[in-house]
């Protein structure tokens, strides 16, 4: 109350209580408009596949939302660390670390991507037999899915759930992390106002992935125990999907 009087005191022109006004609207406008792009940015095709590789794996729709949930976390910590780093110190990432990064990245992609291949690929099993028709034998091959493994994950603890993709979420963060800082920089004076934009960004970057992530999971979930085959051949394609977008994005930085 004392403040608000002071406030009133110190500036008694009607005119300075609609620049405070108009203050806060131009705040909220770009915390909101920063919690939009973070939604958005949680749909970029290298987040996508490299969560897909995650929830590929899990029969529950709750673990998958997790999966996102670690992701945005470590992405989240990223933005703000490169932040208050470039506004506390100056100090900025080099176009070479920023490239040595997204390569970090492709490679990432490519081995996420590539242990789920061939963890649908060990998933088939293809024996022959003979049957006997009128005395005559015939040969017969048949293509069966060992699926035992899917229910290893279970009960694993949730550190061990969200390590891995909270990892890769930090790595994506600091990949991605130069760019935004020079946008940030550019167009937010107040440090103050730079970071909690990366604080709110980096919330609705985790939203985004929490909900992405969730919607990724239902075909996994719907497939898992009732139509085998389809299931291994989503989990191929998710893998393969993660590998060739790796190779693409190492070909695009060193092409």
């Amino acid at each position: 109350m004392r403040a608000h009087v002071a406030g009133e005191m110190s500036c008694p022109l009607p005119s300075c209580g609609r620049g405070v006004a108009a203050i806060d609207a131009s705040l909220t406008a770009v915390l909101a408009i920063g919690f939009l792009f973070g939604l958005r940015h949680a749909t970029d095709a290298d987040h996508v596949a490299a969560v897909s590789t995650f929830v590929s794996r899990d029969g529950s729709l709750l673990r998958s939302c997790l999966v996102g949930t670690f992701w945005g976390a470590g992405h989240t910590l990223a933005l703000l660390v490169a932040g208050l780093t470039t506004i506390m110190f100056k100090l900025t990432i080099s176009p070479q670390i920023e490239k040595a990064l997204e390569t970090i990245v492709a490679f990432v992609l490519i081995l996420l991507g590539g242990n789920v291949v061939l963890r649908s690929l060990t998933a088939v099993r293809v024996h022959r037999h003979e049957h006997a028709h009128h005395g005559d034998p015939h040969p017969h091959q048949h293509v069966h899915m060992h699926l035992a493994a899917g229910h290893a994950h279970a009960h694993r603890h949730l550190l061990a759930l969200g390590g891995r993709p909270f990892l890769v979420g930090l790595l994506h963060g600091l990949a991605g992390s130069a760019a935004l800082m020079l946008l940030v920089l550019a167009t937010i004076p107040s440090p103050f106002v730079g970071v909690l934009y990366l604080l709110v960004f980096g919330i609705g970057s985790t939203a985004g992935m929490l909900v992405l992530s969730g919607a990724i999971a239902v075909p996994f979930i719907v497939t898992a125990g009732r139509a085998d085959r389809l299931n291994v051949a989503i989990q191929a394609i998710a893998g393969a999907t993660s590998v060739v977008l790796g190779l693409s994005l190492i070909w695009m930085l060193h092409a």
